[in-house]
């Protein structure tokens, strides 16, 4: 027993924009930093969760700044609230997958998990905040809905002290966060209260072990025609990839770059794309090194998204959910039984969608957000899920999963490979273009325009709506819209709502969308993840099933539907913006 605590009711008032978004409350660090701003956020959610009392829950980040700090508040606001355990990662650090492998695997009431996921890191950077429940999962809005009323008209918090009022100091500054091992105290009502301080990868890894053939893998790793170079972007994933690249496949150390973990991500964007991600892909390219790798593969901040590169050749995140989906039950243990349904955010290219044709299985289609997935993995109605922002994931966890994602890919160019003699390595750029001949192609491109000013994304957005009201005024119920003088018809002009078909929950104002008669769709959102301003996604997509054209540079074959986009929304003119801050 390392000591006692006194539990103080510290004064507070409510603080304005605490709403809980998509992935969680982010804000700018300095905004976490101000007085009760994180302590009123954690009492609202304690205040919101039924069991907290006598309850166990997991706690870590992505070794972001200020990771630490907010580890030791909120355990003194766990234990002032009747929590009996805090299962703390080493360091302050749980990559998002492993914190919902944590939760599910030892059966916790929930988890904490310190992110702003891509955004960059540092003292004048983004902080973040988000609750996952008993599933593993992100909070459902039943939840969240909870925490905003309650950030509403919170008066008091709970602070674990070490004696009298004194909420200065902290009663568990003893615990040694780099240390593995438990350290118990006892309030002064006699209530026992653990930090537990866990290995950080430990139960994560041994799930994705039970998943996969890490013999075949290792055996992958072994052939002299294939190499493979992870980027860690300097965020959580460092050391899981340490140990599950190197150590347990066989992998050189230099197979991860940028593999320790910093507070700032070493000044960098840790959003595994194109644009953010560039010197991974300029090793990938075989014009700007000679030995690039025959694989590449990146994860953001908090380990929960992916980006898979061949040599030379870049795999959009709707083709890896296809090709994953296609290749499941033949090349991944854990899916040998088969796949009784899929599912994609709306946004996400529909390539997986002629998969589950042909599999003749389940496809949903849900709103942007993780946690719309919950239902159809808890309910096993979908085993495999994915959106077009390098989200991966399946029912192992309920949250994405970059890592898994990862070892998906190796997986089927181990599968695919089984065969053939070393030198003759089978492509990952040969696997995709193998698929497109079979499913079709689904040429897909995002936009994204980040902080914009938030009055100029209403007003886009606004103005949007203005050109679908009048289309489907105009089409005065003949179902074939035109749009402009573009020459394909549109079937679908509408802000996309769904309906839960588990629970029956309906979620409207997804994003505006067109669909054209020959499948191809624009679509546009505001997204919630940023901390400042607003980001306007714009995606855009055509299907090819033509072998001849599938080969065309996606940008070259989907301008006509970009340069259609931009029209109709004015969109340089009302954000002043010329061109897109990344395009994937």
């Amino acid at each position: 027993m390392a000591g006692s605590f006194t539990v103080v009711d510290v004064k507070t008032a409510p603080i304005d924009g605490q709403k809980t978004g998509t992935s969680g409350l982010r804000k700018k660090v300095a905004e976490f930093k101000k007085p009760n701003y994180l302590a009123n956020w954690v009492q609202s959610l304690f205040s919101s969760i039924d069991g907290l009392k006598g309850s166990s829950i997991a706690l870590g980040g992505d070794g972001r700044y200020w990771n630490k700090d907010a580890v030791r508040i909120i355990c003194r606001i766990a234990a002032a609230n009747g929590v009996s355990k805090v299962l703390v990662g080493q360091n302050g650090i749980l990559c998002t997958p492993a914190l919902s492998a944590i939760v599910r695997r030892r059966e916790l009431l929930g988890g904490i998990i310190l992110t702003a996921s891509h955004n960059p890191g540092g003292p004048n950077a983004d902080f973040g905040i988000k609750y996952n429940v008993s599933n593993g999962g992100p909070a459902p809005e039943s939840v969240t809905d909870k925490i905003l009323s309650n950030t509403k008209t919170i008066s008091t918090y709970g602070m674990a002290c070490v004696d009298g009022d004194n909420t200065e100091a902290d009663p568990f500054g003893s615990v040694d966060l780099a240390a593995v091992g438990a350290t118990k105290f006892t309030s002064a009502d006699g209530a026992a209260f653990t930090i537990d301080v866990v290995d950080s990868a430990a139960d994560y890894v041994e799930l994705l072990q039970s998943m996969f053939d890490f013999a075949a893998l290792k055996a992958l790793f072994a052939r002299s025609d294939f190499s493979f170079l992870f980027d860690a972007m300097s965020g959580v994933t460092g050391p899981y990839a340490q140990r599950i690249f190197v150590e347990l496949l066989g992998g050189p150390a230099e197979c991860v770059m940028r593999g320790e973990p910093l507070e700032d991500f070493g000044g960098a964007h840790p959003d595994p794309n194109l644009t953010y991600a560039a010197d991974l892909v300029a090793s990938l390219d075989p014009k700007k090194s000679p030995d690039a790798p025959a694989m590449g593969a990146a994860s953001d901040g908090d380990g929960d998204r992916n980006m898979i590169l061949g040599r030379g050749f870049f795999v959009t995140p709707s083709d890896s959910l296809a090709v994953i989906a296609a290749k499941a039950k033949a090349a991944i243990p854990f899916f040998k039984d088969g796949l009784t349904g899929v599912a994609r955010s709306m946004p996400t290219a529909s390539a997986v969608d002629h998969v589950a044709t042909k599999l003749g299985i389940s496809c949903f289609e849900t709103p942007t957000g993780w946690k719309f997935f919950g239902n159809l993995l808890d309910a096993g109605k979908a085993q495999i899920c994915g959106e077009e922002s390098f989200g991966t994931g399946a029912f192992h966890v309920r949250e994405k999963d970059g890592i898994f994602a990862v070892l998906c890919w190796l997986a089927v160019l181990a599968h695919e490979n089984a065969g053939t003699k070393d030198g003759d390595l089978i492509s990952i750029e040969s696997i995709v273009t193998d698929h497109w001949k079979v499913y079709g192609r689904n040429f897909f491109s995002r936009y994204d325009y980040e902080e914009v000013d938030s009055e100029a994304g209403a007003k886009l957005m606004a103005t949007v709506t203005k050109v679908q009201e009048d289309m489907v005024a105009a089409a005065d119920g003949s179902g074939s819209m035109t749009l402009g003088d573009f020459p394909v018809k549109v079937t679908t002009a509408d802000n996309f709502s769904y309906t839960d078909p588990i629970d029956g929950s309906v979620a409207k104002g997804q994003g505006l969308r067109f669909v054209f008669e020959d499948h191809s769709r624009l679509v546009f959102r505001l997204s919630g993840t940023g901390s400042s301003g607003a980001t306007i996604r714009l995606y855009a997509e055509q299907y090819e099933t033509d072998e001849a054209k599938q080969g065309v540079d996606a940008q070259v074959a989907l301008k006509p539907l970009i340069d259609l986009a931009l029209k109709i929304s004015n969109l340089t003119e009302i954000t002043g913006r010329s061109s897109p801050t990344v395009i994937t």
